[in-house]
């Protein structure tokens, strides 16, 4: 085996794609017939003395200025030692909610997929190669266009259609303001239309403005046996008293931690009872090996771990867990998108159509 690579440089350049037929609204992404919203994302590269070169892509530009500063604590170090190097970022980053360290956790596993030549699900020991999928909705539309999601019957047109595109499950994420009435219409509109054939979802994406108005739409869930209740209402989804309340008052079970950051949290949220589901992202949480370490702590406490949002990150996570459903395709609209930037190579994508017949994703074999 060749000497182990030494970091020599990173690099961070921002870059813009279009998304077609979306326009941006104070809710987020709107659907517009015939316009384009410009997205800015940003590509990772990290250099080593061995000739290999690490790279990754995000949507988050905050990232970039702290990869920047933890240019000083990666550079000179061995690629290869990523326990170190996740122990020297998560104490760099304290003061910044660990921003970029997860982008750079993600490259260092890309450099260790080139070095010896295998995909990263085989270098975290892998359990399977094809990954059960949801489709996750943008945003509902504020106006009701045609070919949009405005209302409760377009959410429920839409997910007839991706039941017969073959999907096993769809999330439902719903206007960000408006009333709660309306909210339940949907939930019960799409449970009637494909509830008996496909595992529901809702995410509220912190949208409830009260408690009362969280078990509402939890009860309405329960009536219409939705999959999982996901980020209720506005505390950000970190209040783990608040949600182990809500917890005892509905049924469906809670989807939560997205919003914290790293292990610990993850760990504490679940013993003081706020969840059901513990959620994590290699953006967000210390890349894949942060992902992995909430992975085996909810194994060990019997809880599943579902992997936020879409990407070859995610993938190899997933492919690696023994104790995770669904692999989320997001964000996804019947006439809009697609939402990731067209940066894969050898096929890869992550659109509304990118699923096989029996409604699975590949992981990739390749590193």
């Amino acid at each position: 085996m060749a000497k182990a690579p030494i970091i020599t440089g990173i690099e961070v350049h921002e870059f813009q794609f279009d998304v077609e037929n979306m326009t941006r609204g104070k809710g987020g992404f709107q659907y517009a017939p015939g316009k384009k919203t410009q997205i800015t994302n940003i590509a990772l590269k990290i250099y080593t003395d061995a000739g290999i070169v690490g790279e990754y892509v995000n949507s988050r530009v905050a990232d970039a200025a702290v990869i920047r500063m933890l240019a000083g604590v990666v550079i000179g170090q061995d690629a290869l030692e990523r326990e170190k190097l996740y122990s020297d970022m998560k104490r760099a980053t304290q003061q910044v909610a660990r921003l970029g360290m997860g982008l750079i956790d993600i490259a260092l596993w890309d450099i260790a997929g080139k070095y010896y030549n295998a995909p990263i699900y085989r270098l975290l020991g892998g359990y399977r190669r094809r990954l059960p999928t949801y489709a996750s909705t943008f945003s509902a539309d504020e106006e009701d266009i045609k070919g949009g999601l405005g209302s409760p019957e377009a959410f429920a047109d839409f997910a007839q259609q991706c039941l017969e595109m073959g999907y096993p499950a769809y999330k439902i994420h719903p206007w960000r303001g408006g009333p709660v009435a309306r909210d339940i219409k949907t939930i019960q509109l799409v449970a009637q239309r494909v509830g008996d054939k496909m595992d529901l979802m809702w995410d509220a994406a912190c949208k409830y403005e009260t408690l009362a108005d969280a078990v509402k739409v939890g009860r309405a869930l329960d009536d219409a046996h939705f999959y999982w209740y996901e980020d209720p209402y506005k505390d950000t989804g970190i209040s783990a008293f608040g949600h182990k309340k809500l917890r005892q008052l509905i049924r469906t079970p809670l989807l939560m931690t997205e919003f914290h950051r790293m292990l610990e949290p993850h760990v504490d949220f679940a013993l003081a009872e706020g969840t059901d589901f513990l959620r994590a992202d290699p953006d967000f949480d210390g890349g894949i090996t942060g992902v992995m370490k909430i992975a085996h702590a909810g194994e060990g406490l019997g809880l599943d771990v579902e992997v936020h949002a879409s990407g070859p990150a995610r993938r190899h996570c997933m492919a690696a867990m023994r104790n995770s459903n669904y692999y989320e395709m997001a964000l996804v609209h019947p006439n809009a998108g697609p939402y990731n930037p067209p940066v894969y190579k050898d096929g890869y994508s992550d659109n509304l159509d990118s699923i096989d017949k029996d409604g699975c994703v590949a992981v990739p074999e390749g590193p």
